[in-house]
């Protein structure tokens, strides 16, 4: 999930050359790095702050030093991270803190189908196929096969394969176990699954409708 196509700045860089990335990937916050490590988000505010437009990154400051998640975390915790913080791109650091590259909120709606659905005590799976292998009366006989039902189906082009399709399912069950088995059986590629609210803990339950609350919008 990981956007390739957004640079962080350097302790080194100055403040214009924020500036001019700023306006021209179209974002209002960037990461600052000194030696990997991540330091920070510059934002517009505090480049128009500054008078010297050749005055290092090093010598100003910014903030937001807390704002990232670890590779390993659940991409929900990217819209926690964003909702908390007013910030619409979140770092991902790896096990050692260095910096990996940034996850905005656009592309975590785009993994997860953008689909405004609460999700109440059932599950949601995201499947990935060719589009010659989309038939929603096999696929529902598999998830019927498991004791549940489709209560909600949506289709869009897979962003990482433009010969794919994504297809997002709603099922009746939080349990999703043996319904993912059954489909990876019959070749169904799983990219993500989301159990219903019955399994999450209290915590797991405010970030969840965190998430919920930015695709309802």
């Amino acid at each position: 999930m990981i956007n390739q196509m957004i640079p962080p700045l350097k302790v080194s860089d100055s403040a214009s050359k924020a500036a001019k990335w700023l306006e021209e990937f179209h974002v209002d916050q960037l990461p600052v790095l000194e030696n990997r490590q991540y330091r920070g988000l510059i934002t517009e505010a505090d480049v128009l702050d500054i008078s010297q437009a050749d005055r290092l990154l090093s010598t100003i400051s910014f903030g937001f030093a807390d704002v990232h998640v670890q590779r390993d975390q659940h991409f929900y915790s990217i819209i926690e991270q964003a909702v908390q913080n007013k910030v619409q791109l979140v770092p991902v650091l790896d096990d050692q803190q260095e910096y990996l590259g940034v996850v905005t909120v656009g592309d975590t709606l785009a993994a997860f189908g953008q689909m405004p659905i609460a999700l109440g005590q059932g599950g949601i799976m995201v499947l990935s196929m060719d589009e010659r292998d989309y038939s929603l009366s096999q696929i529902s006989r598999y998830v019927e096969e498991n004791n549940a039902k489709i209560l909600s189906a949506h289709v869009a082009q897979d962003e990482a394969n433009p010969f794919k399709i994504r297809l997002t399912l709603k099922v009746n069950t939080p349990s999703l176990t043996r319904i993912a088995a059954t489909l990876e059986r019959f070749g169904y590629v799983i990219t993500a699954q989301f159990s219903g609210a019955g399994e999450l803990g209290e915590n797991e339950q405010e970030r969840y409708d965190a998430l919920l609350k930015y695709l309802s919008l």
